[in-house]
């Protein structure tokens, strides 16, 4: 082989040209690479987790029939709405001691009220003793409420007597002084066909004759309070009672959620509290407009439970949750996306729902019109976890009571 052939058969050397971008477009490379893995890792993974979970939830039964509900953007809190810290000032009574009271009245210097348990309390000179009983045992579980009996609205008779609203047994009749028990309006008694499902409230007449009280849904019962709000149910009940011809009359129908009911103080109409629309609905039971219904108040800042007369003429309202404003609002989001309704009560129980709820305590004067002439704010719900009732003046206990998960005393001032 000579010089010729040999430099022909000897491949050429190319040198590599190494450039300072190199190592960059390597780690460029392996970071793609890796990025690539992780997503589709992740994918994978939330595929194999939300498939089924969707396929579960679709399977899962669903224990309300949601539907939507038209609420408008709720009132800013300026003005007599501004939000405070009053209602921090109060004090707690018997703490522990009482579960759940959700009405309270006096006669004289002595306190009554019904309690989680099923019992009717008297207070007198601090101390507390049950008098009287409408159920029975065993009780203090969920599902014991229907034979335990649950007291809610109790207001005081001409005759010194307690009339009792109880959400299981119906309208009673209650001798403070012998703890004997009388029902007027069973549960079990169809009225226009309908038995009574859920007594929330009632209010009575100076004389006694005529009580005016609510049947909050003829689907839920109270234990399914939750149920009732969030489905929207429009089956609650404006209903009297005459005490002298026993007659059962139905005054309103389809009211979403009927619970707090007030007489004016001419008798003229009596006020029903919407608890889901967060309205109060007024009725007409004397007077040229009787047998009429129009609006008192819409579109309140929170959803209100009980409401009793004011010293000025006016209306207390405690609100049982709060619609802020600004801030967000968990009913109002939902209340147009029954869907999502239906997904969270198949995923999870009222109790565990019941936790996501904002704690904030607020109390409302209305004026004789319906008009805000003042508010009472717990922010929090650092004193006052839950207010359902204001309550009167009682000679030896110069401030006013509310009631949470005990009593608290407050001066409105």
């Amino acid at each position: 082989m000579n010089e010729a052939e040999g430099l022909r058969q000897r491949r050429p050397f190319r040198p590599q040209i190494i450039t300072e971008d190199s190592p960059a477009q390597e780690a460029k490379e392996g970071s793609t690479y890796s990025s690539k893995v992780f997503r589709i890792t992740f994918l994978t993974l939330a595929t194999s987790v939300t498939v089924p979970l969707l396929g579960v939830t679709v399977l899962l039964d669903c224990p309300i029939d949601p539907q939507p509900i038209s609420l408008k953007e709720p009132p800013l809190l300026t003005g007599a709405l501004e939000p405070n810290v009053k209602l921090r000032k109060a004090e707690r009574l018997w703490e522990n001691q009482l579960v759940g009271p959700e009405s309270i009245v006096n006669i004289g210097d002595v306190l009554f009220t019904g309690t989680a348990d099923g019992k009717i309390i008297k207070i007198e000179d601090g101390e507390i003793q049950t008098i009287a009983r409408i159920g029975h045992g065993p009780c203090g579980t969920h599902e014991d409420e229907p034979t335990c009996g649950r007291p809610l609205g109790i207001r005081v008779g001409p005759n010194n007597t307690l009339f009792v609203a109880d959400a299981y047994y119906g309208l009673c009749e209650v001798n403070p002084g012998t703890g004997e028990i009388k029902i007027l309006v069973s549960a079990k008694t169809l009225i226009e066909g309908q038995k009574l499902s859920f007594v929330n409230d009632l209010t009575v007449t100076q004389d006694g004759r005529k009580i005016y009280f609510t049947d909050s849904s003829r689907k839920w019962q109270r234990r399914d309070y939750l149920f009732l709000i969030m489905e929207g149910t429009d089956d609650g009940r404006l209903l009297e009672y005459d005490t002298v011809t026993k007659e059962v009359k139905v005054l309103m129908v389809g009211l979403r959620f009927p619970n707090g009911v007030q007489l004016s103080p001419a008798e003229d109409f009596v006020l029903v509290q919407e608890t889901t629309m967060a309205r109060i609905r007024r009725y007409y039971v004397s007077g040229l407009m009787k047998g009429g219904a129009d609006m008192f108040v819409e579109n309140m800042p929170g959803l209100p439970d009980n409401i009793r007369l004011s010293s000025s003429g006016g209306y207390w309202v405690a609100m049982s949750a709060i619609r802020p404003n600004p801030g967000f609002s968990l009913l109002d989001f939902l209340s147009e996306k029954p869907w999502i309704k239906r997904m969270i009560f198949k995923l999870l129980s009222q109790e565990t729902v019941t936790k996501f709820v904002p704690k904030y305590s607020l109390v409302i004067e209305l004026s004789e019109t319906g008009s805000y002439k003042r508010s009472f704010h717990d922010p929090n719900g650092v004193t006052c976890p839950i207010i359902l009732q204001r309550g009167t003046n009682i000679q030896n206990m110069p401030r006013n009571p509310l009631v949470p998960l005990g009593f608290l005393q407050f001066q409105p001032v």
